[in-house]
């Protein structure tokens, strides 16, 4: 006798609904995003995936909503109503942007204990004190971006939301950082690779992140995690006098953070970097699909790419193996970087921004700047 179907869980139905948009929205913790996010998240996901949103935009849009739906499960008991009544953003921003001096003294200020408690046990808080303001700005702003998709009006535009905003900030003043504390230029560089010195294919695939990070211009760890073979064209060799001829490559960056993808975005690599990828490429026997990929324990390549994560925290590795500290380190400083070392070196900023595709001359000036600036006659007037 036929044994009778069951009919799928609400939680494994949501849970096989990722899974059919995770090719192009790659998610992490498929099974815990099943439990938090409603029915109605998802589908407002596969409907931005079907309106062709950019990968990065989508992934940022899912890990918001989820730590909210996170925050109000812990906060309210509940998922999150949309639209989220003006008294639920207020809570939010109480939450998140408070003074730890007056929490010193009074314990209810600030985040409560028990929902401070039940967002680090689930993973969505590590660090200690309030948010940054540009994140609670981010996740407000992504909060609302899903709302209108929802086909609600929200009341983000209200005053009192602008104003606890703006009064939070002042009474916690916060330091603005860089993404990273400190950019990878070519010393620090230098020093991460003498750590990828062996044959093996962990040192191989390491050295060829780094090096076409950094070489390509910066790339984005999305982008790097996202290199696929077939954005790769090999170009004839660049003519050195005197020596031979440089290997040359080109990647066709496609859509990225600052592009759509109708344009062929392209930017070069020459010699080492070229040579690094090429012997990685070779020792894991890739030739098509994914570029970078993990290694399993016994040294097995898998087939599915690397996620944006792992090239942080490949970079963090190698920054401690080297004897750096960690946490003065992120992948973004491989971007930053780059046009640190390009200030550096007398490269003209037009040049710089050609490789790493920045948009903005005032984000790419900013390194510039800094590196001019502090080795500049302005600096020095006592020295």
């Amino acid at each position: 006798m036929a044994k009778a179907k069951t009919s799928p869980t609400a939680v494994e139905r949501r849970a096989e609904e990722l899974d059919t948009i995770a090719a192009v929205l790659p998610i992490e913790r498929r099974d815990e995003l099943a439990q938090l996010l409603t029915d109605q998240d998802v589908e407002t996901l596969r409907h931005l995936v079907n309106q062709g949103m950019g990968d990065n935009t989508l992934r940022a849009l899912t890990s918001d909503l989820t730590y909210l739906e996170a925050w109000g499960l812990a906060a309210t008991g509940q998922s999150l109503p949309w639209p989220a009544p003006e008294a639920l953003l207020l809570k939010f921003v109480a939450h998140h942007l408070w003074d730890p001096e007056k929490r010193a003294t009074d314990p209810d200020h600030g985040i409560p204990a028990d929902i401070d408690v039940s967002l680090r046990s689930q993973g969505f808080l590590k660090s200690v004190g309030p948010h940054a303001p540009a994140t609670v700005r981010r996740r407000l702003a992504n909060w609302s971006t899903l709302t209108k998709w929802r086909g609600f009006d929200g009341a983000f535009a209200s005053p009192a939301l602008k104003s606890a905003i703006r009064l939070a900030i002042r009474a916690a003043p916060r330091q603005r950082l860089r993404k990273s504390a400190k950019a990878v230029t070519g010393d620090v560089l230098a020093k991460l690779l003498a750590t990828c010195a062996t044959g093996s294919l962990r040192d191989l695939r390491d050295r060829a992140i780094l090096m076409v990070a950094f070489a390509s211009g910066g790339r984005r760890r999305s982008e790097i995690a996202g290199l696929r073979c077939e954005q790769l064209t090999v170009e004839p060799p660049i003519p050195v006098e005197n020596g031979a001829p440089l290997p040359s490559l080109a990647i066709h960056l496609g859509r990225t953070k600052t592009s759509n993808g109708e344009e062929d975005d392209v930017v070069y690599l020459t010699g080492r970097p070229v040579e690094a990828l090429n012997a990685w490429l070779a020792a894991a026997k890739i030739d098509s699909g994914s570029v970078f990929r993990g290694i399993g324990r016994w040294g097995t390549v898998s087939k599915g790419a690397l996620d944006p994560q792992s090239v942080n925290a490949i970079l963090k590795q190698r920054v401690e193996m080297a004897g750096l500290e960690a946490g003065e380190f992120s992948a973004h400083g491989l971007r930053s970087g780059y046009l640190t070392e390009a200030a550096n070196r007398g490269i003209p900023l037009q040049e710089g921004m050609e490789q790493s595709r920045h948009r903005s001359v005032q984000q790419a000036s900013s390194y510039y700047n800094s590196a001019e600036r502090r080795s500049g006659k302005a600096a020095r007037l006592l020295a």
